[in-house]
């Protein structure tokens, strides 16, 4: 056997991946799947996006561009920010990159190693934890509780910290859960952070607009008082619709205490992806700058199927589901049905041809819970909940 470092037998598996996998193959040998499982929208990339890249092909865009982004692509990213938040960054704090992982993978790497902890929220992302493991660092869960509406508590987050403490990884709105955290709460973290000068902080925000019910989200961007140790994750791959173009953004830290730390992603990008490619990045900027209206019709759309889901979960026999705030996910509670939860998502496909994922995929935290992704036609969302039904009433 070739040899290979230890690093790469912690690396972890996004689940969400390998259930689109099997439920691919399952329905190319002619089974009917609802896929409830992937977390991307089912609407297609609003047309003048698609446009843009057009052309940018056909005006010549086919060369690299500079390893932190075309200029026009951050200063497309201020003006957004700005817009959304109400704060102004410079296009030298912005760095477009392939997606919304590489932030992850380059801030985790920047601070985890050997001897170092990183907080992480649990149920999460898979990817945080993968992460902070490859590294070599201790992934301490930040527990999301069910009973505080899946949001992170500011006290029990800030009494996980020890001197060990690197970094302390944030997402609201929530994947897996949808859950959202309240600016009190936020407000809360960010004061009691000034004890912990040295722990930075990760906010993943991709899901920024996506938030109902009068909810709305609060970005960490708006506390200046860590802005100089704050990196925000962003991109386009959920508000239009671009899972595949492989597009995301970050905001790095200001000032001389953090500034150093965007050189360091640079040099990161310059070693592994050299740049985005210079098409999505013309696409980006008309994603950003032009008409809204098909973001809004698909957060009408999610809205509306996220109480068909609520409603239809909270009908099923011991099955209980709160109403998420944010995303595009339920998180119902599936631990008085008897059933393990991978065991129980992976008899729903087998059986019922219905995908959706176990929660331990998200956590040692996510057992008793599976997530369902709502990005899907309310004529299926409706099937796979009478499928579930049906399956658990045999």
């Amino acid at each position: 056997m070739l040899h290979t470092i230890s690093a790469f037998d912690r690396l972890g598996e996004e689940n969400a991946f390998a259930v689109l996998a099997r439920a691919t193959a399952l329905a190319s040998q002619g089974r009917d799947i609802v896929n409830l499982g992937i977390g991307q929208p089912d609407f297609k990339t609003p047309q003048h996006i698609v446009e843009a890249a057009i052309k940018a092909l056909r005006d010549g865009h086919h060369g690299y561009t500079p390893a932190n982004g075309l200029l026009a692509t951050r200063e497309a990213v201020v003006r957004r920010t700005l817009t959304t938040t109400g704060v102004e960054v410079s296009p030298e704090a912005v760095m477009i990159l392939p997606g919304g992982k590489p932030t992850m993978f380059a801030a985790i790497l920047m601070f985890g190693e050997p001897g170092a902890e990183i907080l992480y929220p649990d149920p999460g992302f898979p990817i945080y934890r993968s992460m902070i493991e490859f590294t070599g660092a201790t992934p301490i869960p930040v527990p999301m509780r069910e009973e505080n509406g899946f949001a992170f508590s500011a006290e029990e987050t800030l009494g996980l910290i020890t001197p060990k403490t690197r970094l302390l990884i944030l997402n609201s709105p929530a994947n897996p859960t949808g859950g959202v955290t309240p600016r009190a709460e936020i407000e809360k973290l960010v004061k009691g952070l000034e004890k912990h000068p040295d722990v930075a902080v990760l906010s993943d925000e991709i899901y920024d607009v996506m938030t109902y019910d009068g909810e709305t989200h609060c970005s960490l961007l708006g506390f200046p008082e860590i802005r100089d140790r704050l990196i925000v994750l962003n991109g386009w791959s959920k508000t239009w619709a671009m899972t595949g173009w492989r597009m995301g953004w970050s905001i790095w830290p200001n000032g001389d205490k953090g500034a150093h730390l965007y050189d360091k992603v640079r040099k990161l990008a310059v070693n592994c992806w050299s740049c985005v490619n210079a098409p999505s990045q013309f696409a980006g900027i008309a994603a950003i700058d032009g008409p809204q209206d098909d973001v809004d019709t698909m957060m009408r759309a999610f809205d509306n199927r996220r109480k068909i889901v609520v409603a239809g979960l909270n009908a099923l026999p011991n099955i209980s589901c709160i109403t998420p705030k944010g995303a595009f996910y339920a998180f119902p509670n599936v631990s008085k049905t008897g059933w393990k939860a991978k065991k129980l998502a992976s008899a729903l496909l087998d059986e019922a041809g219905v995908a959706l994922i176990g929660g331990p995929d998200f956590g040692i935290l996510g057992e008793g819970y599976v997530r369902l992704s709502y990005a899907n036609s309310e004529e299926n969302i409706l099937r796979a909940l009478d499928r579930i039904g049906t399956f658990l009433a045999k």
